[in-house]
């Protein structure tokens, strides 16, 4: 069955659901996405104990300002004569750790930046491999190259193959003047090590390092500042009487949903949701099998964008993968996913019906 809409009726299962996505909406759909429509520079809230955070903030917006229209500019200089602003660098990399507002201040920049939406694009890593896949290279550039700004929120490097795609996409653009900005991760305990994801994120797209200026963001994850670990799961009973009193929702076994997400292109997870309010999972397990768990990565980040809030029952979130999996290559995407699912269980806590001791 198609995505329908859960508005109105009774609960639906995302594990029923069988979206299906065309191109148009996959570069359609490059912009931030809704939990970032409303922010700016001026709702960005640096701590005060972290000088970094003001710094950056000062810096995106002198990049912001010289992405002026490139066509008013040359209008100008021809009538007046005047030389060619010497140019600034070709992108900024956000480099910081989970939680202190990276993807905030790349969607600031975004809205900042004086171009229609449709000359400027935002996404995540995954999201550009996928057009990508959905277009084929050569289309990608096409459709990307007359763009002021593109957007790259969580830069991965754990995916040697998809880094030199996306870095070789990156220089393309970047030689027809597009102007680039990505952010990635520093793991939690790398924090102390200087800039190790800068490092990193430099040396894996090669030459296009001297095209990036690197701005390092410190601080402590928002989303857990004064705020408990991942809070205790509901029991199953609690799960579906919520979900049965509440609009818009979706509720589903987690074990028939991660076997259904094996059959989902993970590009079209977002049409997975549509329509969807809430989150109801029954009987979350802890996952050791890595291709499962990185499905798992794309949804919650697909459920994180969307602001769609997650009860669940079975282990808390924070358990969700295994040790051995949060030791391995891809602990990147695992923490993060950590992060925003423990966010999203907060946000379920004011549902409808979710009373009562756990």
């Amino acid at each position: 069955m198609s995505a329908e809409s859960a508005i109105g009726g009774e609960a639906v299962a995302l594990s029923d659901r069988v979206p299906v996505v065309d191109v148009a909406r996959l570069v359609g759909e490059l912009v931030p996405p809704p939990r970032f429509d409303g922010v700016r520079f001026e709702t960005y809230v640096p701590d005060p104990a972290q000088p970094s955070q003001s710094a950056a903030v000062t810096a995106l917006r002198a990049f912001a300002q010289s992405l002026g229209t490139p066509e008013a500019g040359a209008r100008k200089r021809w009538f007046r004569r005047e030389p060619d602003a010497p140019p600034g660098p070709a992108g900024v990399y956000l480099d910081g750790g989970y939680g202190v507002g990276k993807t905030h201040l790349l969607a600031s920049l975004w809205h900042a930046t004086p171009a229609p939406p449709e000359r400027k694009a935002f996404g995540t890593f995954v999201e550009l491999t996928n057009l990508v896949g959905a277009l084929g290279f050569q289309h990608a550039v096409q459709a990307l190259q007359g763009h002021r700004l593109v957007c790259i929120d969580e830069f991965e490097l754990d995916d040697p193959g998809d880094t030199v795609l996306v870095s070789t996409l990156l220089g393309r653009l970047a030689a027809a003047g597009v102007r680039l900005a990505a952010t990635s991760n520093t793991l939690p305990g790398k924090l102390g090590e200087g800039r190790f994801a800068a490092a990193d994120f430099m040396r894996e797209i090669q030459g296009l390092s001297a095209r990036f200026r690197s701005l390092r963001i410190d601080g402590d994850d928002y989303r857990h500042r004064g705020l408990p670990e991942a809070p205790a799961p509901y029991t199953d009973q609690q799960v579906t009487a919520a979900a049965e009193s509440n609009g818009s929702a979706a509720l589903d076994d987690f074990g028939a949903l991660t076997a259904h997400l094996a059959t989902v292109h993970p590009s079209r997870y977002g049409a997975l949701c549509d329509g969807i309010g809430a989150v109801f999972l029954r009987g979350v397990q802890p996952v050791a099998d890595q291709a499962t768990a990185l499905r798992l990565v794309v949804l919650a980040d697909r459920f994180y964008d969307r602001e769609i809030p997650v009860m669940a029952s079975g282990v808390p979130f924070d358990r969700l993968f295994t040790d051995e999996l949060l030791a391995g290559g891809y602990r990147k995407k695992y923490f993060r996913a950590v992060s925003r699912l423990t966010s999203l269980a907060r946000d379920a806590e004011r549902l409808s019906g979710a009373g009562g001791a756990r």
